[in-house]
C-alpha cells in the first residue's frame, strides 16, 4: 500500500491504553481521519505515518508532492511522525518539522480537543435511529442504527451518537459530545462536552463534563465528575512526577476501560481512574488511582 499507518501506544495519554489509530472520536477510528487527511499519492511513493500524527491536509499534500524522500520530525522528543520515500531517491532524507496546523496526540485532552473540532464542525442531522416524542434536538445530532432517543432529552449543541444507545429518559446532553456504540445514558444525566466510549453505562443521576470516559465503563448512580476550579485557573495533569498545564480551565476526568464506580461517587477533577479500577458507593476521589 503506498500509504502505512504505524500502529503505536502513546504512554502520555495514560489510563487510555488502546493502540492511538483504533481509538474512536467523533464516531470515527483515527487511523480513518488520518488517510482522510492524505492525498492521493503518485506511483511508486510510498508514504508511512505513525497513528498519533493527524497532518494538517495542505501540509500532506506538500509532502506527498515533494522532490526528494523526507522526514517529518516532531524536535521536541525526536520522533520520526511521518516519512516520504521516493522510488530510486539517494541521499538523506529532507528533515521537516511539524507545521501548526497539524495534530500531535500527546496527552488525553489531545483527544478531547480533537472531538470538539469535528463534531463542532457538524452542520446536518443523520438520524439512523429513533427520537421519541418529547425530545428535543437544538443542534445537530448524529444517531446510529438501532439508538433511541427517549422522551424529556434535551439535546443542545452537537452530538455524536453510535448505534444501539439508549438515551434518556430526562436527559440533558451539551457541549460537543460523541457517545459510542451500545451507551446506556440513564435517566436524568447531564453529559457536557465528553467523550465516551463503547459499551458505557451511565447511571441515573450522575454528570459527567469534559472528560473521555474509556469502553466498558460503568457509572453508579449519581456518579459526579467535577470539571472546574474555584481559583479559576487552568488545570493541571501529573506525569512523570511533574504537573503539565492542559491548557483547559474546564477539565473533568479520563476514565480508563473496565472501570466501576459504586454510587455517588465524587470525582475531582483533571483525576484518572486507572483500567480495571472501581470505587466504593460514596467514595470521593481526590487523588488518580
Amino acid at each position: 500500500m503506498p500509504v502505512e499507518i504505524i500502529p503505536v501506544k502513546v504512554p502520555g495519554l495514560w489510563p487510555i491504553t488502546r493502540e492511538v489509530g483504533s481509538i474512536r472520536v467523533a464516531g470515527r477510528l483515527i487511523r480513518d481521519l488520518i488517510l482522510e487527511r492524505i492525498p492521493e499519492i503518485p506511483e511508486g511513493r510510498t508514504l508511512s505515518i505513525r497513528s498519533d500524527f493527524l497532518p494538517a491536509p495542505e501540509f500532506a499534500e506538500l509532502i506527498t508532492a515533494g522532490t526528494g524522500n523526507c522526514v517529518v520530525r516532531d524536535p521536541s522528543d525526536g520522533a520520526d511522525l511521518m516519512q516520504l520515500t521516493l522510488p530510486g531517491a539517494s541521499g538523506a532524507p529532507t528533515i521537516l518539522p511539524i507545521d501548526p496546523g497539524s495534530i500531535r496526540l500527546r496527552h488525553p485532552w489531545d483527544l478531547l480537543a480533537l472531538n470538539e473540532t469535528l463534531v463542532g464542525a457538524l452542520d446536518a442531522n443523520c438520524l439512523e435511529g429513533t427520537v421519541r416524542a418529547g425530545a428535543t434536538l437544538d443542534g445537530f445530532v448524529r444517531l446510529g442504527r438501532g439508538s433511541v432517543i427517549l422522551p424529556g432529552v434535551y439535546i443542545e449543541g452537537n452530538v455524536v451518537i453510535g448505534e444501539n444507545c439508549k438515551i434518556g429518559p430526562n436527559c440533558y446532553i451539551r457541549g460537543n459530545t460523541t457517545i459510542g456504540d451500545r451507551c446506556h445514558i440513564g435517566q436524568a444525566v447531564e453529559i457536557k462536552n465528553c467523550l465516551i466510549g463503547t459499551k458505557v453505562s451511565i447511571g441515573h443521576l450522575s454528570y459527567a463534563g469534559d472528560s473521555v470516559i474509556s469502553d466498558n465503563v460503568n457509572f453508579g448512580a449519581g456518579t459526579i465528575i467535577s470539571n472546574l476550579r474555584h481559583d479559576g485557573r487552568n488545570h493541571r495533569w501529573l506525569e512523570n512526577q511533574a504537573f503539565v498545564d492542559t491548557g483547559r480551565r474546564k477539565f473533568g476526568a479520563i476514565i480508563g476501560e473496565d472501570v466501576h464506580t459504586g454510587i455517588h461517587t465524587a470525582i475531582y477533577p483533571g483525576r484518572s481512574l486507572s483500567p480495571g479500577s472501581a470505587t466504593l458507593p460514596g467514595e470521593v476521589v481526590s487523588h488518580s488511582k
